[in-house]
């Protein structure tokens, strides 16, 4: 890097990801989205299993099991809407 300001500071160069990043982003989009359809399956399974033993009062289990799943494919389906919105990385 070259001192362009006259100041004795080094200017760091802008990362560029290229086409290779998007694949990667797109295969961990894919990814996410099985894992939550993975989630919500199990939740129902475990509801299932409940109900068919006959186990009173496991509703709040299932409404939290639900939520940790939903909030983990929302967190997972905006990061790349994140990374895009930030730009290039620079220091």
């Amino acid at each position: 890097m070259t001192d362009t300001a006259g100041t004795g500071a080094t200017l760091a160069a802008t990362f560029a990801p290229g086409a290779e990043a998007d694949q990667l982003l797109g295969i961990l989009a894919w990814c996410a989205t099985a894992a939550g359809v993975g989630g919500v399956i199990t939740v129902g399974l475990m509801m299932a299993l409940q109900l068919r033993r006959g186990d009173p009062g496991g509703g709040g289990e299932h409404y939290r099991g639900f939520f940790f799943v939903m909030l983990a494919c929302v967190l997972a389906s905006t990061a790349g809407p994140i990374v895009t919105f930030l730009g290039p990385l620079s220091l």
